[in-house]
């Protein structure tokens, strides 16, 4: 039942961003180009992902467990160190260079729009020499 849900809980999420438009790289583009023709789009999408957000997390944790594990489990990092600083910064450089970050850029492959599979296999590429 997991993976069902896991594989339901991605299709929608890829259809939320291909309707707010997040998989098209130049909304995201447009979003950063503050001093040019702006396109306020990305800030409707994050401020709608957040309001979600903040109601499904009060609804969750009303619960006394997950419904399909033993229980929860949260982040309990707290420091933030030149690590984590590197990896948004990196983060935050390809997002802006690209367009793209990880959901929308696997959510476009089927739209086929040009350099989104050469990006996707760029990230792969990084998720595996991160692991090493």
């Amino acid at each position: 039942m997991g993976p069902l849900l896991a594989l339901a809980a991605g299709l929608l999420f890829g259809a939320g961003l291909a309707l707010g438009g997040m998989t098209d790289p130049a909304v995201v583009l447009g979003f950063l180009d503050v001093a040019g023709a702006w396109n306020p789009t990305l800030a409707f999408v994050m401020g709608g992902a957040l309001a979600v957000t903040f109601v499904g997390y009060r609804l969750v944790f009303r619960r006394a467990g997950p419904l399909l594990a033993g229980q929860f489990t949260l982040p309990t990092a707290r420091a933030i160190d030149a690590r984590l600083l590197g990896g948004a910064a990196l983060f935050g450089a390809g997002w802006g260079l690209a367009g793209y970050c990880p959901g929308p850029a696997i959510a476009s492959l089927p739209a086929a729009h040009a350099g989104t599979a050469a990006f996707v296999l760029a990230m792969l590429a990084g998720l595996a020499l991160a692991r090493r």
